[in-house]
């Protein structure tokens, strides 16, 4: 079963991992690039991408990276968290993108760094077209 926690449909790359990024210093805000040394996803930037990431790490600071990210320009259009912990609903919450959460499917076996998605948060939908 998948959930729709926030409203909305996005397009764009996963960038997926199921290793979660440290939220200070994991994500570089000048740039939206992750930072984080030998994190699988290192040097790949979350502007435009459908962000899919097993969970959080770190305290709820973890949200303000990826706020700043956007602000600069360099945002996700979209989130994917098959569970939600705080960090994570802090950080949906203060994007305020698509969000589908609840996922019970193994998604980072199904869907690979670059595969176009789509992202539906009204219904709770992910597609990869």
């Amino acid at each position: 079963m998948l959930d729709g926690a926030l409203g909305g449909i996005a397009e764009g790359p996963a960038l997926i991992s199921k290793q979660t990024i440290t939220g200070w210093g994991g994500v570089d805000i000048h740039s939206g690039r992750v930072s984080e040394p030998g994190h699988p996803l290192e040097g790949m930037g979350l502007k435009g991408s459908i962000l899919i990431l097993d969970g959080s790490k770190g305290s709820n600071g973890w949200s303000v990276f990826f706020h700043a990210a956007r602000e600069a320009g360099f945002g996700p259009v979209a989130l994917v968290f098959p569970r939600l912990d705080s960090r994570t609903a802090v950080t949906a919450a203060v994007l305020n993108v698509p969000l589908v959460t609840d996922i019970e499917e193994d998604l980072f076996r199904i869907i690979r760094v670059g595969d176009r998605i789509r992202v539906d948060g009204d219904e709770g939908t992910i597609e990869i077209l």
